[in-house]
């Protein structure tokens, strides 16, 4: 059974208006409630219920989606960061509450598959170290890649600055400058930091899969709901 919220409290949280201004669409005669026109503002409604300008609501119910980050892109909020992931997607859900935000991050230079959502709960779940959930990415470095590193990511790359080394990590060759890289961590630019560590330098980073997501065809900048 879907939980009712007030008609303003889910205009509001879904990044349409303010509370306030939901009393003046509805003067306006723009929103509908199973078809029907209100004047009350505190209704109690199902959200899959309610129309604006006879359009249904945005995503009603929770987010979850899948983007392929293009190059260049940054999972920040800030502004002042350039180019946002979240400039990819519908304006209006910048107004949500709460907020969407990706799952973990992938840094300016990084392609390749993140998760947004607004589920708080399961960004602790996927992110928490606990989980082990696997993340894969295809790498480019810059110097022949030699059999020994596969040993070394397996026992665990020890990294600059770092007390304790990574956790065992699974290497597959593709050809002689690139590889397939599996790993449960998400340290900060892990990836790179590992192959810094082993004496090469990684660059390009694609990430194709997050525990059993994968992108498929997704072409870079396009995103898919998973929910």
């Amino acid at each position: 059974m879907a939980v009712l919220k007030r008609l303003d409290q889910t205009l509001s949280n879904l990044g349409y208006c303010s509370r306030r201004e939901v009393r003046i669409w509805l003067r306006d005669k723009r929103v509908r409630v199973a078809g029907e026109l209100t004047k009350n503002a505190a209704l109690k409604v199902d959200p899959a219920s309610v129309t604006v300008d006879d359009k249904p609501l945005d995503h009603p119910g929770d987010i979850l989606i899948m983007l392929n980050k293009p190059l260049g892109y940054v999972c920040t909020h800030d502004i002042n960061e350039g180019q946002r992931i979240y400039d990819l997607l519908p304006e209006i859900w910048l107004g949500r509450s709460p907020q969407v935000v990706s799952v973990g991050r992938l840094d300016k230079d990084t392609t390749g598959l993140i998760l947004i959502t607004d589920q708080s709960a399961l960004v602790q779940k996927l992110t928490s170290p606990k989980q082990h959930v696997n993340k894969v990415y295809r790498v480019t470095v810059d110097k022949p890649l030699d059999q020994t590193i596969i040993e070394q990511f397996a026992t665990g790359v020890q990294l600059i600055s770092e007390t304790e080394p990574c956790l065992p990590a699974t290497l597959e060759i593709i050809d002689t400058h690139t590889a397939k890289v599996t790993l449960n961590e998400g340290k900060y630019h892990q990836v790179r930091r590992m192959f810094a560590a082993c004496d090469n330098h990684v660059v390009t980073l694609h990430r194709e899969q997050f525990g059993h997501y994968t992108l498929g065809d997704l072409a870079p900048g396009e995103w898919r709901d998973l929910i």
